[in-house]
């Protein structure tokens, strides 16, 4: 115990002298305060607008051509690629639906260069095996004699442009050749929407599985397209695992036949890619919470917009289209896209070959877009644009975007673009083998393209008339009973409440010179005695009480085009009715 003790006592006696000595001085610190910086707001994930990345338009020259050299060889069963080049080129979408077989590929070497061959350090440059599978792409387009095509690179071969995935397009219904390309240089420009990156490419094709395995042949001009996939996703700063639909035709309907859950047993991937394709993240759920939102008629349609969409981005969507008059794209030719944790869905513009074509029809004597396919009322159709007119506060907001790239999509810069082009595109047009398909002289295209600047001012008009016409109607199937033929249509709409009534003939001709019924009314329906068996032609039109005529939805299609205002249907003289379908 005594060393314990010991040591003990010392501690203490060291405590106390130190206790004792002379202690420093001590000086108070004050905190320093922390520097002033200013944060931007906190953001959720849905207030974000979709806004495109500049920086990948970067280096683009419009007047600019890649030379693509694509050499094609049979490939394996397995991969579906063990098919010859001549049988790629026979067969188009339809052909291969009605086989029931995937669409035929053929193994490829894809090099890129300039004319004088491929290019060290570009893709391909130096190989000999093949690095690429290559098939037709498009749907309508798939039966034009020129085709479209579809290059995808195997992974580890590399990537052009930062895509795997190469859509090279003819655009053969436009005659121009460079429409798409002008659209999505205008894009470029619209922080609201976003573009999709395009390139002219010069093709030559070198066929191993045919006649002359040892050369390139020339395929003329085609306009490389962006494929909007989740690599695009990716460079366009969106989440690639987010919700991609392609649209082919869709009017936000609920769709319960078609659009169900993916655990549904019944579901069927082919029949909903009928109305839109899934591109990113395969389950349905969250689709079909939006468009049980969009079919909810209580729901307030200013609420609806708020929480299920960008409105910015609907409206300058709308607009963008309305302005160069891009009419087929109601239901079908644009994305739908959400992020995979957000709740707002955005549109994505896609295809534009028939924008700005009303000379091009007009010259070639066709009747399309027209009545009711200009402005506003060529969306009325599609349950989500309609419940978006109907607002107010849409309707504003709409107008402040047309007017906004109204002012920005002058004459003079749309002849820009057209003289930039021109020089480009028409040697290629007018020569071997795209002069055999270009369907004008070379004095109609220069007409059509010295006009196209024009266009953007006659669209801007089109749509400030739209918004004082009353809109589109669909006929109902007309009925037969009690020796009665009872016609009737769904009610039309003015965005000023004015009064409306209907102009109802119904004739056996389509020209309406043997006419059965001619009247006027207020009502939705018209009647008369049963007519009996044969063909007949019936027109609805509106007229609200400023006078402004408006066509119903229905029409007759001919060689030259849509005839509006037009339901033919059938009689059998026992009481049923056959309404024509025609297809387009």
């Amino acid at each position: 115990m005594e060393p314990i003790v010991k040591s003990t006592l010392l501690a203490a006696a060291l405590a106390l002298l130190a206790a004792c000595a002379p202690q420093p001085e001590v000086t108070q610190q004050t905190p320093e305060t922390a520097q002033t910086v200013t944060k931007a707001p906190a953001a959720t994930l849905d207030e974000q607008h979709l806004h495109d990345n500049p920086l990948l338009y970067a280096n683009d020259v419009d007047d600019s051509v890649v030379t693509m050299y694509l050499t094609v060889r049979r490939g394996n069963a397995a991969e579906n690629t063990d098919h010859s080049w001549a049988e790629i080129n026979t067969y188009s979408a339809y052909d291969y639906e009605d086989m029931g077989v995937e669409r035929y590929q053929a193994a490829a070497l894809l090099q890129v260069g300039d004319e004088n061959g491929p290019l060290p350090g570009a893709v391909g440059y130096g190989e000999t095996v093949p690095n690429a599978t290559v098939q037709i792409r498009g749907q309508t387009s798939s039966r034009n004699a020129q085709k479209n095509y579809k290059i995808e690179l195997k992974e580890g071969a590399g990537l052009w442009n930062g895509q795997r995935t190469i859509a090279l397009n003819k655009h053969q219904t436009d005659s121009l050749r460079f429409r798409n390309k002008l659209a999505n240089d205008l894009l470029e420009e619209v922080d609201e929407l976003m573009a999709l990156r395009t390139q002219f490419v010069h093709l030559y094709v070198k066929d191993e599985t045919g006649t002359n395995p040892g050369q390139f042949v020339d395929y003329g001009l085609y306009t490389q397209i962006e494929q909007l996939n989740k690599t695009a996703l990716r460079s366009h700063g969106l989440d690639k695992a987010g919700y991609l639909y392609k649209i082919n035709y869709f009017e936000f309907y609920r769709y319960e036949d078609v659009i169900k859950p993916t655990s549904d047993p019944t579901f069927d991937r082919a029949a909903m890619d009928d109305r839109l394709e899934t591109k990113g993240e395969q389950d349905n759920t969250r689709l079909i919470e939006l468009l049980e939102a969009v079919n909810d008629l209580s729901l307030p349609t200013d609420r609806l917009l708020d929480e299920w969409f960008d409105r910015e981005n609907l409206a300058y969507w709308m607009a963008f289209e309305i302005l160069l008059g891009n009419a087929d794209t109601q239901s079908r030719n644009f994305y739908l896209y959400s992020p995979l944790n957000g709740n707002k869905w955005y549109i994505i513009p896609w295809d534009h070959d028939a924008s700005m074509m009303k000379a091009e029809w007009e010259l070639k004597g066709y009747v399309d877009s027209a009545s009711w396919e200009q402005g506003v009322s060529n969306y009325w159709g599609n349950v989500l644009f309609q419940r978006a007119l109907k607002t107010e506060r849409f309707r504003a907001e709409l107008d402040a975007a047309v007017e906004d790239l109204h002012s920005r999509f002058t004459r003079e810069k749309l002849a820009a673009m057209v003289e930039t082009y021109l020089p480009v595109v028409k040697p290629y047009a007018f020569s071997m083998p795209d002069v055999g398909h270009i369907g004008v002289t070379s004095r109609q295209y220069d007409a059509i393209a010295a006009g196209l600047p024009d266009l953007i001012e006659s669209y801007y008009q089109s749509y400030k008339a739209s918004l004082d016409y009353p809109m589109p109607f669909y006929v109902d199937a007309p009925a037969v009973g009690d020796g009665t033929l009872s016609l009737s249509w769904q009610p039309s709409y003015d965005f000023d409440a004015e009064d409306i009534t209907y102009h109802v003939t119904l004739a056996r001709d389509s020209l309406y010179r043997d006419v059965l019924l001619d009247t006027v009314t207020a009502m939705p329906a018209a009647s008369l005695p049963d007519p009996g068996r044969g063909q007949y032609f019936l027109r609805v039109t509106a007229t609200n009480a400023s006078g402004f005529t408006q066509d119903c939805f229905d029409y007759y299609v001919t060689d030259r085009g849509k005839v509006y205002d037009t339901y033919c249907f059938y009689l059998d003289g026992a009481g049923d009715v056959e309404v024509q379908q025609v297809e387009e």
